[in-house]
């Protein structure tokens, strides 16, 4: 199994997933709807689990939050996609919920204090 940070992981593949286009439409609304999905992809792709075990686990989280309207790919569907994710680190052992949480507070934190306009980036 590789071993890729997640910077490295989406450093490889988000400028390809962005750039990509169906007619006039970017394929991903935001570039974390694009992140979420390259770091999936990654995790199958070195054999973290099969894509058959994902749709079933994506499926329930879809089902759970309700979803029964038509999805744009925004980002109702990429909540969904992100909260299957996390569970998915968990069931992987490869992050706990304590973890997760810890990640996005440190994230909220860092795009608070990042001047508009800038990159919001995580504190070394």
């Amino acid at each position: 199994m590789a071993t890729l940070s997640a910077a490295g992981i989406i450093g490889q593949i988000e400028f390809r997933l962005m750039s990509m286009e169906i007619g006039q439409s970017p394929v991903f609304e935001q570039p974390w709807h694009a992140q979420l999905f390259a770091l999936t992809v990654q995790l199958n792709t070195d054999g973290c689990f099969a894509w058959s075990d994902w749709a079933q686990l994506f499926g329930a989280t879809l089902k759970e939050h309700g979803v029964s309207k038509q999805l744009n790919g925004g980002d109702d569907y990429f909540a969904a996609w992100l909260a299957a994710f996390e569970v998915l680190l968990n069931d992987l052992q490869l992050a706990n919920p304590a973890q997760i949480e810890d990640m996005r507070a440190a994230w909220a934190q860092a795009y608070l204090h990042t001047p508009h306009g800038q990159p919001v980036k995580l504190a070394q």
